[in-house]
């Protein structure tokens, strides 16, 4: 019951809705999101039954941030990312495989 509340938590202080596949990221969502006030980032994926979705969370000035793969202005945002020192480039792979297996790494996080 406590893991249900706290995904349930995470997804109210989120921007998008985690179901819709029409999310965009909005184009102010950098401005609101200095690289300076970012703590963490974690990617993982979400088994969608026939394929999976990799996700972000972005941990920042105390909320979780959500975004997906199949957000318009992904590729921008993962650009955007990039420029955290010691952000771990090579996330993607570390995610992705094996298919259809629980699978999280932090990108980043602030010390």
């Amino acid at each position: 019951m406590a893991m249900w509340r706290d995904g349930l938590s995470r997804l109210r202080t989120a921007w998008a809705n985690v179901g819709s596949r029409r999310d965009r990221i909005p184009s102010d969502v950098l401005e609101q999101l200095p690289l300076a006030d970012i703590q963490k980032v974690t990617f993982y994926k979400r088994d969608e039954l026939t394929t999976d979705l990799i996700c972000c969370d972005v941990d920042a000035r105390g909320q979780t941030w959500f975004f997906h793969e199949e957000a318009e202005g992904w590729e921008e945002f993962l650009r955007y990312l990039e420029r955290l020192p010691t952000f771990r480039k090579d996330w993607y792979e570390a995610v992705v495989h094996p298919p259809f297996a629980a699978s999280e790494l932090v990108a980043f996080e602030r010390r």
